[in-house]
């Protein structure tokens, strides 16, 4: 992240969080679908370009939950 967690106001890293957390999970969702549609490609016509297409994007899901991890954890230590 370009700038510190502590410059935003509680308020902001609410909404911070709450954005995150529906980003985080909306991803998670699409890479369990090209999961599938990976393994089903694979089946079907052997390895492509597809079947290695969810491993380029774990990788940023991972970045966002630990983000996400780094939010809560600036909400707690506000409390």
């Amino acid at each position: 992240m370009a700038t510190s967690l502590s410059h935003f106001s509680k308020e902001e890293l609410l909404k911070k969080l709450k954005s995150q957390k529906m980003v985080v999970i909306v991803q998670a969702v699409l890479i369990f679908l090209m999961i599938i549609l990976a393994v089903l490609s694979t089946i079907d016509k052997g390895i492509t370009f597809l079947t290695f297409l969810p491993l380029f994007f774990v990788p940023m899901e991972i970045i966002m939950i630990l983000e996400l991890k780094k939010i809560k954890k600036e909400l707690a230590n506000r409390n």
